[in-house]
């Protein structure tokens, strides 16, 4: 009976340890794999907050660079907005050449022929100007003018202009015979577009026998068509002082309103008709001329202008 116990309780003991050695068995096999996945979670979990780490970094590195388009897309605009027009075209060397001439007739039917040239020539902002004027009236002798000035650009629509004028004109004495004057005067004044697209020149000039005076020629083009325009002008010259023996009077010393109605054939050929009222002052008596009376009076005429 003894033998049977003993018998027994060494087989539950053996039993118990079969059975022990099974769960350990067993245990083992699965914790690698739950340390495994713990480890997976892991893993994702940091890849998620590196790539959300990233994602909110990435904006933050190219906010500075956003930041300074920005900046050099206003520096560029501000350049634009300051762009000098002056030197758009400054390097570009051109010519233009215009010749005028025109008859006149006064109230009197007395005819003057009236003629211009002028040419220029150089960059926007700096041009050499020639301009040479010719009159001459069935009753008086021919008078010249001739100027030579540089001119500098010194805005959108301003020239500032220097040089010197030459004068010559045949005057009668005040005995029998005819003189002629020749003069040099500097020169000093504005060339561009007044307000409202009045194309302007005024000069002051300075010369021998304290003389001084002052011109201004004004003009502006109004279009009834892409071919017929009308031009009104004004056209004047002051005499501040003059010493010469041939001295005009003091003041407003002539002036000239009209009003032209060209058609340009082509920019080249451009034929007009001219109406206008002309005021002269006249000139000073001295030892060598008669004193002259003011001359005013209505003119019409046509002309023909070339452009080239």
């Amino acid at each position: 009976m003894r033998t049977i116990n003993l018998f027994s309780k060494s087989i539950l003991s053996s039993s118990l340890v079969l059975m022990s050695a099974t769960a350990m068995a067993h245990k083992g096999h699965h914790m690698p794999a739950e340390a495994n996945a713990s480890m997976s979670m892991t893993t994702e979990s940091v890849m998620s907050q590196h790539t959300q780490h990233q994602a909110m970094t990435i904006p933050t590195q190219a906010a500075p660079q956003a930041s300074a388009q920005h900046v050099q897309q206003m520096n560029h605009d501000s350049t634009v907005h300051t762009h000098d027009h002056r030197k758009e075209h400054g390097a570009q060397i051109y010519a233009v050449t215009t010749v005028d001439h025109k008859w006149l007739l006064n109230e009197d039917g007395d005819g003057g022929l009236k003629s211009e040239f002028e040419t220029r020539i150089g960059t926007d902002e700096n041009k050499l100007f020639i301009k040479v004027h010719a009159d001459k009236q069935e009753s008086h002798k021919a008078e010249y003018d001739a100027k030579v000035l540089y001119s500098r650009m010194i805005s959108d629509f301003w020239d500032v202009q220097a040089g010197a004028r030459y004068r010559a004109e045949k005057v009668e004495r005040a005995q029998q015979g005819w003189d002629t004057e020749e003069k040099v005067d500097g020169v000093l004044g504005l060339h561009g577009l007044a307000p409202y697209f009045f194309e302007t020149d005024a000069y002051v000039y300075a010369g021998a026998d304290n003389y001084a005076a002052f011109s201004l020629e004004t003009e502006r083009d109004l279009l009834l068509t892409q071919k017929l325009i009308f031009k009104p002008y004004l056209d004047m010259n002051i005499i501040f002082s003059d010493d010469s023996k041939y001295a005009k009077k003091s003041g407003l010393g002539s002036a000239t309103v009209g009003l032209e109605t060209r058609y340009e054939i082509s920019k080249k050929v451009m034929p007009y008709v001219d109406i206008a009222y002309e005021y002269s002052k006249g000139n000073e008596a001295t030892a060598w001329q008669a004193e002259s009376d003011e001359e005013q009076g209505w003119q019409y005429g046509m002309g023909l202008r070339f452009k080239f």
